[in-house]
């Protein structure tokens, strides 16, 4: 039972690094995408009023990726509860990189005005 055990976890291991991969990948070709719009306007001599929607919705893009992607690192921390339900939490799997016990997170964001305070 042990061993069904581990090739499930081993499946779904793989699974959810693909998906991670895949979340990554996506979420650095529409910031490319966001990156490469305003800056081929302006080389080719247009206003800015050019393809500001896309520009916009394109941003748009990014903030639901990075949401997907938070969800996904939600999903692997759940995972990671299971794994130890399911008596393998011994079984090591990723690259070995210790996981940080909370997450990274930027520092808020103030107002100008208070920093010169």
């Amino acid at each position: 039972m042990l061993k069904q055990r581990r090739a499930y976890a081993d499946q779904v291991a793989a699974s959810l690094f693909e998906a991670e991969a895949a979340m990554d990948a996506a979420l650095a070709k529409a910031a490319a995408l966001a990156g490469v719009m305003p800056a081929l306007r302006a080389e080719a001599g247009l206003s800015a009023l050019i393809g500001q929607e896309a520009v916009e919705w394109t941003s748009r893009s990014i903030s639901a990726l990075a949401e997907a992607r938070r969800a996904l690192i939600e999903a692997h921390k759940e995972l990671s509860v299971a794994q130890k339900q399911i008596g393998l939490g011994a079984v090591l799997y990723g690259d070995g990189a210790p996981k940080p016990q909370e997450p990274v997170r930027a520092p808020a964001l103030r107002s100008v005005s208070d920093v010169a305070a």
